[in-house]
């Protein structure tokens, strides 16, 4: 009998694409990612049926019309280990839509982009068992909660490769260790130019990210993004900050965060237009607090949703 597959022994590595469609070939020295809530869908299929007469009931023969896949995890929001440094999450942003500027010994700045999207491939070996996905473009969500680890969570699209068995790569990786969302580890956050005490903020890309397959032509495409995320902060009195003002008029503001203190292992996230909308109220263990939707606009141009590691 085999022995079974064990979803624990698995590797991804992720290598920007120098002609998109085409194997730049990662290695597990140079482009491993440290993941966890890995989800894989190595062949995402569209039937077509072809509802031909019959004389009998049941279903008709089903036509494969198209496949692709479809990869998804999470990965630690953290830095790179010295500033400047590119982190290893770094080719992930680049494929979700993000550039890339490195000012050596300073910082690593990913900024949104609407031309020259770039595409990577992805190798998950799973226990043995190589899924392999080319021109593979994504979508990215942020996520920091209180007392808990920052994460980004992927969600990619990819052209479709033979699954393999090959041997689980030992895997080489530049991921930094984390630090939890706290007051220690976060020293600054500020919605509307308000130090709220903050307890959970998400912000998702909303990337539309296509699957196209027609005659002389196959590959994955970006087409759009309508950012947007959430907030939970402590409820405040109207002397201390007026939230119901800027809402009822659709007032655009800013939103900032910084998550580490120490050169190497530091975070900024900044958005210079949201606008709150559907605000509530929740009971947090008898201390009201306020939450909120965020819709997150570009001010200048590709520029809502900035993260600057450092």
């Amino acid at each position: 009998m085999a022995a079974p597959i064990l979803i624990r022994s698995s590797a991804v590595l992720a290598k920007i694409e120098a002609t998109a469609g085409v194997d730049p070939v990662p290695t597990a020295a140079a482009n491993a990612v440290k993941v966890s809530n890995l989800s894989i869908t190595p062949l995402e299929v569209e039937m077509a049926d072809r509802a031909t007469t019959q004389p009998y009931l049941g279903n008709n023969d089903q036509v494969l019309v198209a496949g692709w896949t479809r990869t998804e995890f999470e990965v630690e929001i953290a830095g790179a280990g010295a500033a400047g440094t590119v982190p290893q999450y770094g080719p992930l942003l680049r494929a979700c839509g993000f550039s890339e500027t490195v000012s050596a010994g300073t910082s690593v700045v990913y900024a949104p982009i609407s031309t020259a999207f770039e595409s990577l491939t992805l190798y998950v070996n799973v226990g043995g068992v190589l899924y392999k996905s080319s021109f593979a473009a994504g979508s990215v969500a942020l996520t920091l909660n209180s007392r808990a680890i920052p994460q980004f969570r992927f969600s990619f699209t990819g052209l479709y490769a033979p699954v393999t068995d090959s041997a689980l790569p030992a895997a080489t990786y530049r991921d930094v260790k984390p630090v939890a969302v706290s007051k220690l580890n976060t020293p600054s956050f500020s919605l509307l130019g308000y130090a709220a005490v903050m307890q959970q903020l998400t912000l998702d890309m909303k990337n539309t990210v296509i699957y196209r397959n027609l005659v002389n032509h196959e590959s994955v495409r970006l087409t759009d993004r309508k950012p947007d995320g959430s907030v939970r902060i402590e409820a405040t009195k109207v002397a201390d900050k007026d939230w119901w003002t800027p809402i009822r008029a659709g007032a655009v503001g800013p939103l900032a965060l910084t998550h580490g203190t120490v050169a190497g292992n530091t975070i900024e996230i900044a958005c210079p237009g949201v606008q709150m909308t559907s605000p509530g109220f929740d009971d947090d263990n008898g201390v009201q607090m306020f939450r909120t939707n965020l819709v997150v606009k570009p001010v200048n141009g590709n520029d809502e949703l900035t993260i600057t590691v450092k």
